[in-house]
């Protein structure tokens, strides 16, 4: 399937560090569509001809769903075509209950940056914080692609998602 470059994978890296892809588990990936557009067309697709009125919403922010998926699929998509291959990081809470996940790592150097994707604009980023406590000497660099503008919380660099080309 990847190589009809139709979709793009993201491999699970089981230890996160610059070797990424020598610690990929084949059973954990994520897909994306090398198409973003063609995504939501197949995402809202749910008659013969999809409505125009959801891409006036979607382009307007007016769509009442869950967008974290087209976002991180945008971020797949930059991240693939500016040359990164594409992996990312589970593990479990404290708790148990739920994984903390890092969308995507970048390998830099000799160190790695951990970017996080979120749809909206709200600042929590529970799973940097978790992974920087975890891996604080492999970090260069912690990214949070997000909507709003360019700000900077302690050392997280919070970026639109037009900059992801960028890194």
């Amino acid at each position: 399937m990847e190589d009809s470059q139709v979709v793009v994978f993201a491999h699970h890296a089981n230890d996160p560090s610059v070797g990424l892809s020598l610690h990929v588990d084949s059973d954990k990936y994520k897909m994306f569509m090398n198409d973003t557009g063609l995504f939501i067309t197949l995402a809202f697709w749910d008659k013969d001809i999809t409505n125009n009125a959801i891409y006036q919403k979607l382009l307007n922010d007016k769509l009442s769903t869950d967008l974290g998926y087209v976002y991180e699929n945008m971020v797949a998509q930059m991240l693939k075509a500016a040359g990164n291959e594409l992996f990312y990081h589970t593990w479990p809470t404290e708790s148990g209950k739920h994984n903390y996940e890092i969308d995507f790592l970048l390998s830099r150097g000799s160190k790695i940056c951990p970017i996080e994707v979120k749809s909206s604009g709200y600042k929590t980023h529970a799973s940097l914080d978790a992974f920087f406590r975890k891996f604080p000497e492999r970090i260069l660099h912690r990214y949070l692609v997000y909507t709003k503008d360019y700000q900077k919380d302690a050392d997280i660099q919070m970026i639109p998602i037009f900059l992801t080309m960028f890194l």
